[in-house]
């Protein structure tokens, strides 16, 4: 057996969801280049895109956007548990044990079938922002607002944080956001999603699992560190200062490097021009122009490609959105492939069980206790 730390370079399953070239910075959904989704693709098109293989006609956009709109209250109940919650609790947790939560509300809760977990699928979908946003406001002392029946996915997360309907142009950076993290291959998120489905745990479960891992700093909350760098640096004129001392101490700048991509993360791209372009409609460059800086920085120092999470710090922060939400964003919508990939085991299930190298010690004797030091 092949002892892989990580698992790096391990093939562990096949899927026909998403396709990372990462010596060539390309990303594909289903064969679709990432880039052509991006530019014409909306997050509900996309997730139907994920979910069911090939792109939705007309009719079935409608519907299937139609769905989704439908399923975005949710109940009383986990509000009630929203409530109860200490407001020290994360955003990631408070997801976590929500979704945990849905599982006895819904349905088909024991229904595995690819219909129910389908079914299953649209209301977690449009069920996670509802939560997002409704602890957002409960936290600090504001009463969830009433989903919107009209706007898309983004813009509904936009409008239920603030009560006002989002400037259009704003919903649409945050929607192209939402397409560009849906799915990534067999990341460690997607990877847990798997594993617990492969043991026929039902679909909540998988999800729970996902959200679980994806709450990791070396994961998902990377762009919140980024954020915290960029607020901790302050001023454009103290980045050259500040990352000589971060070199100097040996520290990790976090949104640099990635297991796959040996060239730039082609969503680590498009984001940096969301941000470039966030910053000259709002007038605020700042924290894109510190984000550039340091890019130049740390390239100039070490050939390492910006990943995902660099500039997507500065366009969540640009658009208001609280730090510590920046990670339950990425749920929202990561939520499309987790589920598409949990559809993908369950049709050909085996239960994932990899082995280990046993590195202790054997045919130790057994002491008793009384001659224990």
């Amino acid at each position: 057996m092949t002892n892989s730390k990580g698992l790096e370079g391990v093939v562990a399953a096949e899927t026909g969801i998403s396709h990372i070239d990462g010596f060539h910075g390309r990303l594909y959904y289903r064969g679709i280049d990432i880039n052509e989704l991006a530019t014409h693709s909306t997050f509900e098109e996309t997730t139907a895109l994920l979910w069911y293989g090939k792109l939705p006609t007309a009719r079935q956009l409608e519907s299937f956007t139609a769905k989704i709109i439908e399923s975005r209250l949710v109940p009383n109940e986990i509000i009630a548990l929203l409530l109860l919650l200490p407001k020290k609790t994360t955003p990631m947790g408070v997801l976590r044990t929500s979704v945990s939560a849905l599982s006895p509300f819904d349905p088909e809760t024991r229904d595995n079938s690819l219909e129910a977990n389908v079914h299953k699928s649209i209301r977690l979908t449009a069920a996670l922002p509802t939560i997002v946003a409704a602890w957002e406001r409960i936290r600090n002392g504001l009463w969830p607002v009433t989903p919107s029946t009209t706007l898309g996915h983004a813009a509904n997360f936009l409008y239920m944080l603030s009560g006002k309907e989002p400037d259009p142009a704003a919903a649409r950076i945050l929607d192209q956001c939402l397409i560009l993290h849906a799915d990534h291959g067999l990341n460690a998120s997607t990877f847990a999603a798997r594993i617990t489905a492969s043991t026929l745990s039902n679909l909540h479960s998988a999800i729970t699992s996902a959200i679980s891992t994806l709450q990791g700093p070396l994961h998902g909350g990377a762009n919140e560190q980024v954020m915290r760098m960029l607020l901790e640096i302050g001023d454009l004129e103290r980045v050259e200062q500040y990352m000589r001392g971060a070199f100097a101490a040996g520290r990790k700048i976090m949104g640099f490097g990635h297991r796959v991509y040996k060239a730039d993360d082609p969503r680590a791209l498009w984001l940096e021009r969301l941000s470039r372009d966030l910053a000259e409609s709002t007038g605020n460059r700042v924290w894109y122009q510190m984000s550039d800086r340091i890019r130049s920085i740390v390239q100039s120092q070490k050939p390492l490609p910006v990943n995902v999470d660099f500039y997507s710090a500065s366009v969540y922060y640009t658009l208001g959105i609280p730090i510590d939400l920046f990670t339950s964003i990425f749920a929202i919508s990561r939520v499309a492939g987790w589920t598409a990939h949990v559809y993908e085991q369950y049709a050909d299930n085996r239960l994932i069980r990899p082995e280990s190298a046993y590195i202790g010690s054997l045919d130790m004797p057994y002491t008793a206790l009384a001659e224990r030091n």
